[in-house]
């Protein structure tokens, strides 16, 4: 007899583009269908076709609204996908703002990759999606409640529990031929603002659980503590006499500092200070906040997004202008500065000995992000080479996302567990790291790969029916492009370093010959041979 089967489609050896799709008895539905976000090469795979048809599709369980979980829906939509989104109430409301957003971004972006003279000699693309896209996919939208059982389909149920994450978060579990799975989506951690501590069923049969921070325990900090340390960031950058950059996710992560800030000026331990929110896409999100300001902790009265030291920048030419600044904090998008605003202030202040770019959040391998936060002393930023001289810092008690040892203790909380525990959404360290803390005394662990699929029989192991997509290993993480970027800024200055003009042709003659033998490799071969 047939028993449910699982495919990873996302979110296996990387933090990024969660997508699983479940099958039973004839009916697909998926939980999540995120976009992938790093390296140009894992960004590719969101062009991949679908690995099923998006037009059998019965629903989509979605656990939260980042684009990392949600942003392929437009496509989904693109592609013939006519079958509900089941989210949320908050989660449904930020789609509204995020999903056009991320439209309009991928449509500027692809004219803007257009325009660039170092590809004029290559294709036209197209844009992931089109802003029609996404407001068909808005149109799917179901709404459920927390701690309800609902019926998804004839052979499908769910519940949805809070994740703790951010506004909206869901934890899934689904029941499907007596079988109960369980999908943590991403687990916030203690002393979370807006937030009350996650949930979660006990007794599963398997159980799918995020894995982003599982190499890295985290010092126990306090609401009041975060606020210390989030002054003393500021004081020290400000001392300096530039602006301080933080990039931040536009939601969740702005309005937890917009909350922390202005409870310092509040107090008066932050004087004279201008705060400008450099992102529309914040604004907006702000405003959801807003509007479920009453189910939240900390925002009783919501007042505190209408600080008179915020400003919220919606223009280009506003945003253009916080370039003449000197002694501001300028947040702006995106978290991991792969795309937004933040880029510009980057490029701006990043030679600013002067200056400071704070980082609060996670940064994927790949990232713009992850290369400054690693101590790179030159990047590449839209076709330009920027010195990074301004000061780079991070702040890890802004983290949405449960630390190893909360991980551990969510994970111990659905016990019984009488399958498989998967561990996904993180990298490769990070879920091997967490595997070995939990140890396999109860339960087998399984840290999937992209393209696996298992048969999730109740009570019993999980049984892989097929292997992975060996062929991504190399997409995950930095790839060649990270590594061009990194020669190609640094390769003057180390030309420079060699002693004469004859051996400066040498060596460009050299890397010219090895760039011909590995374009020709039958050439190269033929070389090799004499």
């Amino acid at each position: 007899m047939a028993k449910p089967e699982i495919e990873i489609l996302g979110a296996a050896g990387t933090v990024t583009g969660s997508c699983h799709l479940l099958s039973f008895s004839g009916e697909q539905l998926l939980v999540d269908c995120g976009l992938f976000q790093g390296s140009r090469t894992l960004e590719e795979l969101n062009r991949e076709p679908f690995p099923f048809d998006p037009t059998r599709l019965v629903a989509v369980l979605l656990t939260h609204a980042h684009l990392d979980h949600s942003g392929l829906l437009p496509r989904l939509y693109a592609e013939g996908f006519r079958g509900s989104i089941w989210c949320t109430g908050p989660t449904a409301d930020l789609l509204a703002v995020m999903l056009p957003d991320a439209a309009k971004i991928h449509e500027m972006d692809t004219e803007r990759r257009n325009r660039r003279w170092d590809r004029a000699d290559e294709p036209q693309i197209e844009p992931l999606y089109t802003l029609d896209d996404a407001l068909g996919a808005l149109e799917l939208r179901r709404i459920v409640k927390l701690d309800r059982l609902e019926q998804i389909s004839p052979h499908f149920e769910a519940r949805f529990w809070n994740a703790g994450h951010i506004l909206g978060s869901a934890s899934i579990e689904v029941v499907v031929d007596e079988t109960h799975l369980v999908f943590s989506g991403d687990i916030g951690p203690r002393n979370k603002s807006f937030h009350a501590e996650p949930e979660g069923p006990a007794g599963v049969d398997h159980l799918f659980c995020e894995s982003t921070y599982g190499d890295r325990p985290r010092e126990p900090v306090t609401v009041e503590e975060r606020r210390d340390l989030l002054e003393a960031e500021v004081h020290r950058a400000l001392a300096l006499g530039g602006n301080l950059i933080i990039p931040v996710f536009a939601l969740e992560r702005t309005q937890e500092l917009l909350l922390d800030l202005a409870t310092l000026l509040n107090s008066g331990r932050l004087k004279s200070t201008t705060v400008f929110i450099d992102s529309p896409l914040a604004s907006k999100a702000t405003d959801v906040f807003r509007r479920h300001r009453r189910e939240l902790e900390d925002l009783e009265h919501g007042e505190v997004f209408n600080h008179p030291k915020f400003h919220f920048v919606e223009s280009v030419e506003v945003s253009m202008r916080l370039d003449a600044l000197s002694g501001a904090i300028i947040l702006a998008a995106s978290g991991m500065c792969e795309g937004g605003r933040v880029r510009h202030h980057l490029r701006n202040n990043l030679p600013r000995s002067d200056s400071t770019v704070l980082f609060v959040g996670y940064q994927a391998q790949g990232t713009l992000g992850r290369t400054l936060s690693d101590g790179a002393g030159r990047v590449r930023i839209s076709g330009h080479d920027v010195a990074v001289r301004a000061h780079v810092r991070r702040l890890e008690c802004y983290s949405a996302h449960a630390d190893q040892g909360e991980l551990v203790e969510w994970v111990w909380a659905r016990q019984p567990i009488n399958g498989t525990l998967f561990l996904t959404h993180g990298e490769e360290n990070a879920t091997k790291m967490l595997r070995d803390k939990i140890g396999e005394r109860e339960f087998p662990i399984v840290i999937p790969e992209i393209g696996e699929r298992y048969e999730l029989a109740a009570g019993q192991p999980a049984k892989r029916l097929k292997t992975g997509r060996t062929d991504l290993r190399a997409a995950i993480g930095g790839d060649w492009q990270n590594r061009y970027a990194d020669l190609a800024v640094n390769l003057k200055r180390d030309l420079q370093r060699i002693e004469s003009n004859q051996r400066r042709m040498e060596a460009l003659a050299q890397m010219r010959e090895i760039l011909d033998r590995f374009a020709t490799p039958e050439k190269g071969e033929k070389r090799k041979g004499r």
